[in-house]
């Protein structure tokens, strides 16, 4: 029997992490790549010889019109308020999950990325708004606010197992928690023109579909055609109407609807029955008890996410990514001040925000760091946080209509992802070896 001083401390064994949460991670990631490439080849194309077929194409005119109803608007903007819808709903979705089954279920499990995602909205844009303290930009105050999961997965997976399960469970989740934040702000500060009587029916049909999922009303055609009509409601109420996405995918059931082991039961005795009839009847049967063992919020997530990730998102960074670098768009009275604020509220203010508000958790007794963490690996994800593309260009067209500020602002969000996108992954990395990571606990408080 070994000595007392020859015992081993104790060590919480590696996260291992549910089967649907590595497949989104691993899509995320690759998503990312997708996305970067698909951004360079925006910003090059932008910039090139034929930058005159690009600024064409995404100034296309495309009409839909039923009666009396007709939407007209430029290819750009039926990426943004169209495609974007379904990146949207999966937001929702992902939201749901987490407040249901995930890292938000529960506050003591919710507390520390809540709190690291307010002090990582609440700093940048204090930042940003502090540089365009009086200057023409300085309603651009929500464009340093949200994280890019598809790029900072991408760069946590480039560094395969430096980077413990738990980090990357919780930059997911201080991810998500901002998106949610971001749409709220989209929703409060930068809607224009409101018309109250369109949004009053968007509240109502919101309504509508919360009383039919309560009453376990879920036929897909039904919600489909009652969130197309949401979107349409939302297009005239003057608000995004992607966000019609983010609310259908919170009303969406989180919790399967059949109980596995009745469903083991009940799918032996169909399998029996289906052997001696296997007529399409009987079959349908059979997977309509074994898919209700699985949330709807997940098969729909499952289903949508590779859709968004590999082209609703790219298609987004190629309308969107394209800035043109001559000195004209970034020679504009308040241009600097917004390419300042975007730097220095992205790469600094993320940083700073997010691990001030880590420590004050965590010294105050709020939360626990993750399992197996050191301090300077959370330093790492938070200066990966800064990295941010998809839904700061969303604000920063609701922000800045017609185009105002677009050079500095995609020029900065684009420099400010490389930037803490690079040092972040080599804070990382040099956190990742051997003997960096303690448990939760042993130096917290």
């Amino acid at each position: 029997m070994p000595a007392a001083g020859d015992r081993k401390p104790l060590v919480p064994p590696p996260l291992r992490l549910p089967t649907p949460l590595r497949e989104y991670l691993h899509e995320e990631a690759a998503g990312g790549v997708v996305l970067m490439v698909t951004a360079a080849l925006a910003l090059v194309w932008a910039n090139s010889p034929w930058r005159a077929a690009y600024a064409a194409l995404w100034e296309t005119r495309l009409a839909f019109q039923l009666g009396r109803l007709a939407i007209e608007a430029d290819l750009r903007r039926w990426v943004d308020d169209g495609l974007m819808t379904l990146f949207f709903l999966v937001v929702g979705l992902e939201i749901k999950r987490e407040l249901v089954a995930g890292e938000l279920r529960t506050w003591r499990m919710a507390a520390l990325p809540v709190v690291a995602a307010a002090g990582g909205m609440a700093v940048p844009a204090a930042i940003y708004a502090a540089v365009n303290a009086g200057q023409p930009g300085a309603a651009g105050w929500g464009v340093p606010m949200a994280t890019d999961i598809a790029f900072a997965l991408g760069v946590l997976a480039l560094l395969g197992s430096r980077v413990p399960a738990a980090l990357k469970v919780f930059l997911l989740t201080l991810a998500v928690v901002d998106d949610l934040g971001s749409i709220a702000v989209v929703a409060l500060f930068y809607s224009r023109g409101v018309d109250l009587g369109a949004l009053a029916a968007a509240a109502g049909l919101v309504a509508l579909v919360a009383v039919l999922v309560r009453v376990r009303i879920w036929w897909l055609p039904v919600h489909v055609g009652l969130g197309l009509v949401l979107w349409l409601t939302m297009w005239h109420a003057g608000v995004s109407p992607a966000l019609a996405g983010v609310a259908m995918g919170l009303l969406t059931p989180a919790r399967p609807t059949q109980d596995w082991m009745v469903a083991r039961d009940r799918g032996g005795a169909l399998a029996d029955q289906l052997a001696a009839d296997p007529r399409p009847p009987r079959l349908r049967e059979v997977l309509r008890e074994a898919r209700g063992t699985v949330p709807l919020a997940e098969r729909l997530a499952h289903d949508l996410h590779p859709l968004s990730a590999f082209v609703v998102v790219p298609l987004f960074a190629l309308a969107n990514a394209g800035v043109s670098l001559d000195r004209g768009g970034l020679a504009a009275p308040g241009a600097g001040a917004v390419l300042g604020g975007v730097l220095a509220g992205r790469v600094l203010g993320k940083l700073a925000g997010i691990s001030a508000a880590t420590w004050l958790a965590v010294r105050l007794g709020l939360a626990l760091r993750p399992v197996a963490t050191s301090w300077a690996q959370l330093a790492g994800v938070a200066t990966v946080a800064g990295i941010g593309f998809t839904v700061p260009l969303f604000v920063a067209d609701l922000a800045f209509p017609n185009g105002r500020f677009q050079a500095p602002v995609k020029l900065g969000l684009l420099l400010a992802s490389v930037v803490a996108g690079t040092a972040g992954a080599l804070v990382l990395f040099l956190a990742g070896r051997k003997g960096t990571g303690t448990a939760p606990g042993s130096s917290d408080r």
